[in-house]
């Protein structure tokens, strides 16, 4: 799959940046004859990448595309999408990633809080955009991927990807970057729509892009540090798999990562937990990224149906990133995963970056807390003065980081000012609203978002910590926890869980798991069973609805 690159093509006399546009071009001049990337219609070498990425870069620069110009991909997986979000970057304008499941009037606001001037998007979405477009008058650019659905065609203005490639200029001739172009990421919390986080890339490149090595805590110093670790003469490389879209950060950063890297990325055009084991399989993965019980569970579903027909010792490497990975998820992979692999449970937020990461041993125990992570650098826990947070003081703060952090929210001052803070020293801080606790040895203990704490008697319950609990008991899928009206306590908390096929978790049994996990205060006083957990587009928590559904079950059960 992998082969050496020829002389010709090794050019590092340019200026590179810590820009993802530049990093991602030395690697291509380093390695052009690799494999870059494989989807499920086909494959392309770096080479390939780079020249239809430049084709569709002068594609974006001939509509007005001008740097600091946003253009949004509205696609699912598909190496379209990889060549849209470097051809972006090229052109030193920033992505607009939107969520393929959203629907028109989530469309509409996406469209217009972020001023998307050009928009590449598969044709099967083509009808949802035709009714949203005139939410963004700015908007003046479409090009349409066919992506061999049955849709009609509706807008008539639009260009045909491969028909503009195919006539447009392949050469690398774009202006120098900066570090200070800007990286935009639609990142949906778990109440009201998402916003636009504003990074500098160089930030954001040390902060999620892998400038930072997560267990030396080591930077790079320049850009050429990443593909300085690059062999072209190696007859082997990585093999990547993210299970992740690429419309969410976890799936863009998985994918930057192994391209800048040199190595080869296999990218699923959805997640289906069937095909993830079958594409490990069939082109020897080596690391595989997802996103924690969401993905974990489906993958564990599905392994139990093939093991005995697949062979996955060529996996290394297992992680899951910005979500909870409950205890028994990570007990069943580290029993069943070959002993070599390196299993990671990763923290982090769009807003603050990689926050930390834990490797996940055979036979540890999670006490409390959703996890608790070894701290990655600038990472700390501040109280509401913004002083750190003692160790082993079990005080509670909020996670915050510090150094290389966004720049703000698109278009909200006010957020901004509420998030990215600056201490009585002058030091910035990004603090996105995650409590925790420092352990005696350093080590940060996540509890869960403030924004949707539950206040019972005085004490602060995270709803994510109780989850976490709770999906240790083998009949729960899946859990969402908010507080319901309580006349003694003020709230209470409810639990609302979607339980595995054929079982019946009782109330009481869900108690008994969590208790052994968490403090008794913060154990569930009253549970109702639900078909599947409410979550937004992107797969977070949706609390707003989760509450009114169980004070709805909390009514009618005259509890």
């Amino acid at each position: 799959m992998c082969g050496r690159a020829p002389d010709s093509f090794t050019d590092m006399s340019k200026p590179f940046h810590f820009h993802f546009a530049d990093l991602f071009e030395q690697a291509c001049d380093k390695v052009p004859n690799r494999v870059a990337v494989i989807d499920d219609r086909r494959r392309v070498t770096y080479a390939d990448l780079e020249a239809r990425s430049n084709r569709l870069a002068h594609v974006l620069l001939d509509g007005g595309v001008k740097p600091g110009d946003h253009v949004a991909i509205y696609a699912q997986n598909c190496i379209e999408w990889i060549e849209a979000l470097f051809a972006i970057y090229k052109v030193r304008a920033s992505i607009v990633n939107i969520n393929f499941r959203y629907v028109e009037h989530e469309l509409r606001y996406i469209l217009d809080n972020s001023d998307a001037v050009s928009i590449i998007y598969s044709v099967g979405y083509e009808s949802v955009l035709a009714a949203a477009r005139d939410a963004q008058p700015k908007l003046a650019q479409f090009i349409r991927i066919d992506d061999d659905t049955d849709q009609d065609v509706v807008l008539d203005d639009a260009i045909d990807y491969e028909t503009a490639l195919a006539a447009s200029s392949a050469e690398r001739d774009f202006d120098e970057r900066s570090d200070d172009d800007v990286y935009l990421l639609y990142t949906g919390g778990t109440t009201g729509m998402p916003k636009g986080v504003m990074w500098r890339m160089e930030d954001v490149f040390y902060a999620l892009g892998g400038g930072i090595d997560v267990f030396t805590n080591i930077k790079a110093s320049t850009p050429a540090d990443l593909a300085n670790k690059i062999d072209p003469e190696a007859l082997g490389c990585l093999v990547t798999l993210q299970t992740a879209p690429m419309m969410h950060g976890a799936g863009q950063f998985g994918i930057m990562r192994t391209l800048f890297e040199g190595n080869t990325a296999v990218l699923p055009k959805q997640f289906d937990a069937d095909q993830v084991w079958q594409l490990v399989n069939d082109h020897r993965v080596n690391v595989i990224g997802f996103i924690g019980d969401a993905m974990a569970r489906p993958l564990k579903d599905a392994y139990e149906k093939v093991k005995d027909q697949i062979d996955i010792s060529c996996v290394f490497s297992f992680s899951s990133t910005a979500a909870i990975f409950s205890p028994t998820l990570k007990a069943y992979w580290r029993e069943t995963l070959p002993g070599h692999t390196v299993m990671l449970d990763a923290v982090g937020s769009t807003e603050g970056g990689m926050n930390g990461f834990r490797m996940v041993e055979k036979g540890a125990v999670q006490a409390e807390g959703i996890t608790t992570v070894t701290p990655s650098l600038d990472s700390v826990v501040l109280d509401e003065n913004l002083m750190q947070v003692a160790p082993g003081s079990g005080q509670v703060g909020r996670v915050a980081r510090g150094g290389n952090i966004p720049i703000g929210y698109y278009k909200d001052p006010v957020k901004t000012a509420e998030t990215f803070v600056v201490d009585a020293n002058g030091k910035r801080w990004s603090i996105p609203g995650d409590f925790a606790k420092v352990e005696a040895d350093g080590t940060i203990c996540l509890l869960g978002r403030g924004s949707v704490c539950i206040n019972s008697g005085g004490e602060k319950i995270f709803p994510e910590e109780v989850e976490g609990a709770l999906k240790a008991n083998a009949g729960v899928v899946d859990a969402i926890v908010v507080g319901i009206p309580d006349e003694r306590w003020g709230e209470a908390v409810c639990a609302l869980v979607q339980a595995e096929l054929g079982s019946s978790p009782t109330l009481s049994e869900l108690q008994s798991t969590a208790r052994s996990l968490v403090a008794s205060y913060k154990v569930p006083r009253a549970m109702f069973l639900i078909p599947e957990v409410p979550r937004h587009p992107n797969a977070k928590p949706d609390y707003k609805r989760a509450k009114a559904m169980a004070l709805e079950l909390f009514q009618a059960s005259n509890l």
